[in-house]
């Protein structure tokens, strides 16, 4: 005897399955998302930071023969 209500197991089931395949796939995407605007960070500040050794290294080396200048003797 049937109490009148139908209870669609693998119906429900179904959508379950689906909801969390959807969600899975959403947390997918937003690591890949937060990842690609990490890269997109990263990358000008690597190019800056070279940039800011090239910088350092050069002004080293000036600083090195303004002193090789001062010490050498004068002719």
């Amino acid at each position: 005897m049937s109490n009148g209500t139908n209870i669609d197991v693998a119906g429900a089931i179904n959508t379950l399955t689906e909801t969390f395949g959807k969600l899975f796939q959403m947390q997918v995407d937003v690591a890949n998302n937060s990842l690609k605007a990490l890269a997109e960070v990263a990358e000008p500040l690597g190019k800056t930071a070279t940039d800011l050794v090239a910088s350092f290294a050069n002004v080293a080396t000036q600083v090195l023969q303004n002193v090789s200048s001062a010490v050498a003797p004068k002719k």
